[in-house]
């Protein structure tokens, strides 16, 4: 129980640090450039991570850090590059709200997880929530914006299952080093062919970037992938959820107005949701007395006591 308690606070680091990140890139990071945009967040990150495990792939995993690479760098940093800057936060994160229900379907496809009821009923409780929380007012739609969303969550979600049933085989460190390098070096021809040069970055930009690769990407993916290989696939996409509860609580911060009661009740609902779903609150419920043993006349399975067991009660 302690075990799977502190795995899911380790994964809990993952989506609040992504919950920073579309503020970061639409503010921070130039527009425009989002091939070149993947690059100078994984790369850095990949890196850093590789100076820190010093282990390089060997035999089927140069193969299989290509896969993730392309499905969770190349193809999810530069789909959600261009969400950030074409969506509104709150569009953008009420998408990706969604993404605990493909994770569970592709966990039931792909790796053979079938979803229990709680973690169902916590997924809907939870993407109620996020949607209370994010659709406060009209906001502007944008079709790319929104393919590109649904894109990245779609693309990643199989990636991350991929990761899940590949995770027993190397230690966390090193193949989310291995997969944001392989996924950069797979982004650059199609940069300098599409984008040209690299854009030329500013203070403000340097601090932007310098944000995403450590704390959004280095930090965010390790904790991530650390807790797909211990949990359940399930639990996992649903502690995503404090993804979008970052999101609305820094731009409240920001903007220096208060949470209304729909965007209360919202986070109420996603936190719900959240602990509906993860194994350490099903444990709670398995575990619960019996009322016969809270009442201290507990009877054997056979239905009869044994004289021994018609002892005295205190």
């Amino acid at each position: 129980m302690e075990g799977t308690l502190r795995w899911s606070l380790i994964t809990a680091v993952a989506p609040i640090a992504w919950g920073t990140n579309y503020f970061v890139t639409h503010e921070h990071l130039p527009a425009g450039v989002p091939l070149y945009g993947a690059i100078l967040r994984a790369l850095p990150a990949g890196l850093l991570l590789l100076a820190v495990c010093r282990r390089r792939p060997r035999g089927s995993w140069w193969g299989k850090s290509l896969v993730l690479g392309a499905l969770n760098t190349s193809a999810f940093f530069t789909l959600i590059y261009v969400a950030a800057q074409r969506l509104p936060t709150s569009l953008a994160s009420m998408i990706m709200a969604t993404s605990p229900v493909v994770l569970m379907l592709l966990a039931w496809l792909l790796a053979a997880e079938r979803p229990a009821v709680p973690a169902l009923a916590g997924a809907v409780v939870g993407i109620t929530g996020a949607c209370l929380m994010l659709l406060t007012a009209a906001v502007r739609v944008d079709l790319l914006g929104v393919a590109a969303s649904v894109g990245a969550m779609v693309l990643s979600s199989i990636g991350y299952i991929l990761a899940k049933r590949w995770a027993g085989e190397v230690d966390v460190l090193a193949s989310t080093a291995w997969q944001l390098i392989a996924g950069s070096l797979i982004l650059i021809p199609p940069a300098i062919v599409v984008e040209g040069a690299p854009p030329a970055l500013d203070g403000d930009m340097l601090f932007g970037f310098a944000y995403v690769t450590v704390v959004a990407t280095a930090v965010a993916f390790t904790a991530w992938f650390a807790g797909l290989k211990h949990l359940p696939a399930a639990s996992v996409g649903l502690i995503g959820l404090l993804n979008p509860v970052t999101g609305v609580l820094l731009g409240t911060l920001l903007a220096g107005d208060s949470l209304t009661t729909r965007q209360v009740l919202g986070i109420v609902l996603v936190l719900a949701g959240l602990l509906l779903g993860q194994p350490l609150a099903r444990r709670f419920r398995r575990r619960a007395p019996d009322p016969e043993v809270l009442s201290g006349q507990c009877v054997p399975a056979t239905g009869r006591a044994s004289a021994r067991d018609r002892g005295p009660v205190p």
